[in-house]
């Protein structure tokens, strides 16, 4: 078992006790916390509460992540793009359309499965049965790197790095319409959507620190291509982030209006550089993943269709 401690600071008083955990341990999901609580591996000032508990100030909280226990997933034989493995981790390439672990209507079709076949029981156990190894996800429509972990060590330092916000993250991808500079940057804080808790939005409920820095690679008539780089990690970043300037990712029905008049399958956004530190061997490590066909294909339609 690992264990850790924190106190409650003026940031962090009056949030909902299962809200601060996901906020201190970032590597943790919102429901392997609420199981933790449940299961009174959270404690305040030494005794048990509920998820619904809300912090105060000078709180003392107790967290205790039990050893992992084997993954009821099934394994599934699917073809993954594996970029970098070694004892400690790996590196994924995920593809367009590829779920990163179970959720509902899809419980055996994800990288998660892909994974537990590939790595048998070698997977960290931190984020609980349903997401073994995930340090971090990206979307099912976003392709590119993603990082996994083979162990809990591996998997508390890299996700350490994520919340230092010293993990290097590179997106490339294609805007409506043209941002006035050639390089700028977002500074706006990002929290969930009030009115559609699937969705998050700028200065929304509990909005955090997000800064994106962006820079134009290529202009066409009614479109841009950016690559942009992520100065912290929030859900949805570049999304939200383009669609408050008035560019939202192209494709994305959920930042961008309903409609999708380009052909694509979910938006056009690629994760393609990843860069960290190795958890053993401290040596910074840097991956590159090539542009996928779907986007190229676009970029080719752009220019084609005088787009």
């Amino acid at each position: 078992m690992n264990e850790f401690d924190y106190i409650v600071d003026d940031e962090l008083q009056g949030l909902r006790i299962d809200r601060v955990v996901v906020l201190l341990e970032p590597s943790l999901s919102r429901s392997s916390v609420q199981r933790l609580l449940d299961e009174g591996y959270i404690q305040i000032n030494g005794r048990q509460v509920s998820k619904n508990y809300k912090t105060k100030f000078s709180d003392k909280i107790h967290l205790t992540l039990p050893d992992p226990v084997s993954a009821e997933i099934a394994p599934k034989n699917i073809p993954i793009d594996i970029v970098y493995e070694d004892d400690d981790l790996l590196v994924v390439n995920k593809p367009k359309g590829l779920v990163v672990h179970p959720a509902p209507g899809h419980y055996d079709d994800t990288l998660v499965n892909a994974l537990m076949y590939h790595c048998g029981e070698s997977l960290s156990g931190i984020n609980g049965e349903i997401r073994p190894g995930i340090v971090h996800r990206i979307d099912k429509d976003t392709s590119g790197l993603l990082m996994v972990a083979k162990n809990d060590a591996s998997h508390i330092h890299l996700a350490q790095q994520i919340k230092e916000h010293s993990f290097h993250r590179e997106y490339q991808a294609v805007l409506l319409g043209n941002l006035k500079e050639d390089i700028g940057a977002v500074d706006f804080p990002i929290g969930r959507n009030p009115n559609d808790r699937k969705k998050q939005c700028v200065n929304g409920l509990h909005a955090r620190d997000a800064q994106t820095s962006y820079a134009v690679l290529a202009r066409y008539r009614f479109f841009c291509h950016v690559k942009c780089v992520l100065q912290t990690g929030r859900t949805h970043q570049i999304r939200v982030h383009m669609a408050a300037l008035g560019h939202p990712v192209a494709g994305d029905t959920v930042y961008g209006g309903e409609k999708n008049d380009f052909g694509l399958r979910g938006q056009c956004l690629h994760a393609a550089v990843l860069g960290f530190v190795h958890p053993t061997t401290g040596r910074y490590m840097e991956f590159e993943a090539p542009l996928p066909r779907y986007f190229t294909d676009f970029i080719n339609k752009i220019k084609k269709a005088n787009w």
